[in-house]
């Protein structure tokens, strides 16, 4: 069974509050760190707009997915490229899915660097008090990319 079957799954306010941080970015109005990943829908074809927090770990640019089987990684996968905006500024970037052992050191910094997915992780339940420990453990589980220049 799927975690997003087993009960995992993002909370009811997650998508308008995406759509919301999209729109606020396409205004040219940057929202903290957050960026907005946009990539063409593996099924569709049309653009698939997503905002995130990369975060830069010993001269890469990396973002985790905030749940297992979430729609957006599977899309970034898929295409393998896409845009990153933040405010006006918008970067081609290629898209690369790390393995679990290229991610543990990644998960580890972004329990520290992202304060902000950690408290979502600790809401969503994937941990519980957030340690760099407690990340490193769901590799494998959450997936991380690294955005290279295009």
């Amino acid at each position: 069974m799927s975690e997003r079957k087993a009960g995992l799954q993002p909370p009811r306010w997650l998508k308008p509050m995406n759509k919301l941080m999209v729109a606020v970015q396409r205004l040219g109005i940057p929202t903290g760190p957050a960026m907005v990943l946009t990539v063409p829908g593996r099924k569709t074809g049309a653009p698939r707009s997503t905002p995130m927090t990369p975060f830069d770990l010993d001269g890469g640019v990396y973002t985790v997915a905030g749940y297992p089987g979430s729609d957006w990684a599977a899309n970034a996968r898929a295409a393998g490229a896409g845009t990153l905006t933040r405010g006006r500024r918008s970067r081609p970037v290629k898209i690369v899915e790390l393995t679990p052992d290229q991610s543990r050191p990644v998960l580890r910094a972004f329990a520290v660097k992202v304060p902000v997915g950690v408290g979502f992780a600790k809401r969503s339940g994937l941990v519980v008090d957030g340690t760099p420990d407690e990340f490193e453990a769901l590799a494998g589980r959450l997936t991380v990319f690294r955005f290279d220049p295009a």
